[in-house]
């Protein structure tokens, strides 16, 4: 772990995330309300237009009692349809589909195939839902893309508070008892978010995304280079996974390919299948 730190000590720094370890970053005027900001975000999601990606992945991740992380290096594909499809699938151990992430309005799946971490996991947005469980949650990685970064949210503003953190604007979302759920660090000079923390809802973190090297691939729409995500278990141990986005092109999905993309497939061939009822997984074998 002492190691890994390391390795990504100045991805870690957020005062030097645009320009690396040398430079400080510029300071620029923020917005000046919760409204005005979400404005912007909910804008530019708007804009966002299906597409299809490739990148390289590397996953870093602990097995049961084992003190060293696994680590998997891999090609990775994804397909996005905004505002709420998105089917991710990673060449892991020689089988192309070896990981995959995908959601659509109704339901969310992720599933990996290794033999000694075979899992199935899946559940419904109408249910109660802890992502902590997930190794690759596919709504983080819809979200850390620039699409949806409010969690579908926009409209309930009470829940969002707006404060200033040096070079950053950062949104906060709270629960009905205060806790913190979200924080969404937007660096002013652009607008564009550059970090994304969830907490669970003891508002303890459970998830951090970081987005840099945003580049404009697809016309209209800005997307980020490079997505971090790293998942802080309850043993203190962070499993993370590291996406470098190489290319990317809009896309029209046919009826039949969006059907094929965006439906969850039933589990077959896994050592585990869970399912979410209302916050609690349930092994279904």
């Amino acid at each position: 772990m002492q190691r890994s730190y390391r390795a990504f000590y100045c991805l870690v720094l957020t005062t030097v995330a645009l320009a690396g370890c040398a430079k400080p970053l510029k300071i620029c005027p923020g917005k000046g309300s919760v409204a005005e900001a979400i404005s912007v975000l909910t804008e530019r999601s708007k804009n966002a237009v299906p597409f299809k990606a490739n990148g390289r992945c590397r996953l870093e991740y602990y097995v049961e009692d084992n003190p060293k992380p696994k680590k998997e290096s891999f090609f990775v594909q994804f397909w996005v349809n905004p505002p709420s499809e998105i089917y991710l699938q990673g060449n892991v151990a020689f089988d192309a589909r070896g990981l995959v992430a995908g959601l659509n309005k109704d339901e969310f799946w992720f599933f990996i195939r290794p033999k000694e971490i075979s899992g199935y996991w899946w559940g419904r947005w109408s249910e109660k839902i802890y992502f902590r469980e997930l190794m690759v949650s596919p709504k983080i990685v819809l979200e850390a893309l620039g699409i949806a970064v409010l969690g579908g949210d926009e409209d309930s503003r009470e829940n969002w508070s707006l404060s200033d953190e040096g070079a950053f604007d950062v949104l906060t979302k709270r629960n009905e008892q205060g806790r913190i759920l979200k924080k969404v660090h937007i660096y002013r000079c652009d607008y564009l978010v550059h970090k994304i923390e969830y907490f669970d809802v003891d508002g303890r973190p459970s998830f951090v995304a970081k987005l840099r090297g945003y580049q404009k691939r697809i016309k209209g729409f800005l997307l980020p280079g490079s997505i971090e995500i790293i998942r802080i278990t309850g043993s203190g141990k962070e499993d993370s996974v590291k996406i470098a986005v190489t290319s990317a092109k809009s896309a029209d999905f046919s009826p039949k390919l969006r059907d094929a993309l965006f439906t969850r497939p039933e589990p077959r061939g896994f050592e585990h299948v869970f399912r979410n009822e209302n916050g609690i997984w349930v092994e279904e074998r």
